[in-house]
């Protein structure tokens, strides 16, 4: 009981650390207060570049998948493993966008939920990477293709026969995404979201 959690406080502090904002601040930029002033790759990559932008991606990915594997690896074969891996995924996610650094002000969660997937089918992540792709390669926004491939991965994972907590995980996921991306669905409906490629403005999409 008291690794479980430890391992689910763990995963939500590596959560929180903002990856991006560091990698900005080697570079002597804070992204908070540039750009689309979010934290994540998108905004790095039109700040710093798309190296430190994938690096950032990375980051927030292996947040997740780090406290996965370590509790896959420290439960064995117990019988409260796979609930612990999921409890140590969500956490992670949450301290994306709620982090205890920066006042629960975080990012949207796209990379660290790309982690959590990555580590527990990556089969679904294929497809809703080529969902990604098709919308980033017709209409150019970011914040579409995330929306569409979070909302994807639930019904990607049922049909791959997933056990239904982690559906459940995933919906939630996908929930939480498009609450944190209300202001980037208002500016699609308006016609106003920026396109990537193009200077962010007043909008963008940001994982």
């Amino acid at each position: 009981m008291v690794t479980s959690i430890a391992l689910i406080i763990f995963a939500y502090l590596l959560g929180s650390m903002p990856v991006g904002l560091l990698l900005g601040k080697c570079f002597g930029v804070d992204v908070r207060k540039s750009g689309s002033a979010n934290i994540g790759a998108t905004n790095v990559s039109r700040l710093l570049g798309k190296k430190i932008g994938l690096l950032t991606l990375a980051g927030d990915a292996a947040k997740a998948i780090l406290p996965m594997a370590l509790a896959a690896g420290l439960l064995g074969g117990r019988p409260e493993k796979e609930m612990l891996i999921l409890g140590c995924g969500g956490a992670a996610f949450l301290g994306h966008l709620f982090p205890v650094y920066l006042r629960f002000r975080g990012g949207k969660g796209v990379a660290t939920a790309l982690g959590v997937f990555l580590y527990l089918e990556p089969l679904a992540v294929l497809a809703a990477l080529l969902v990604f792709v098709l919308i980033m390669w017709r209409w150019r926004y970011v914040s579409a293709g995330s929306l569409a491939a979070a909302a994807l991965m639930p019904v990607a994972l049922f049909c791959l026969d997933a056990s239904p907590p982690r559906v459940l995980l995933a919906t939630a996921i996908a929930i939480l995404i498009g609450l944190k991306h209300h202001a980037n669905i208002g500016r699609l409906l308006r016609g106003e979201e920026s396109k990537w490629g193009k200077p962010p403005g007043r909008a963008t999409g940001c994982p």
